[in-house]
């Protein structure tokens, strides 16, 4: 997928989007819930009507919280998905 025109800060709380055979987004998965206005931003940039979007965590976090944190919950998460590919 191409990158799409939305700001670094949305971009980087962005975890995965999941596309179908042809490329096209099908679920857009954030590591905590995105606003209304993030979404919208998401959904102009794609340029179709969209709604399928999840979060990796249910709590809600301001945007101060998100900035102190962000780097520790990114590596606290691939450390552990990675060690869920370790286990047999």
């Amino acid at each position: 997928m191409s990158k799409m025109n939305i700001s670094s800060g949305l971009e980087e709380k962005i975890f995965d989007f999941k596309t179908d055979h042809h490329g096209v987004i099908t679920k857009i998965v954030s590591y905590f819930p995105l606003s209304e206005n993030q979404r919208q931003e998401i959904v102009s940039a794609i340029g179709f009507d969209f709604s399928n979007f999840t979060s990796i965590f249910s709590d809600t976090v301001s945007e101060e919280e998100w900035n102190k944190t962000k780097e520790q919950i990114k590596k606290k998460f691939h450390d552990e998905l990675f060690d869920i590919d370790k286990i047999k």
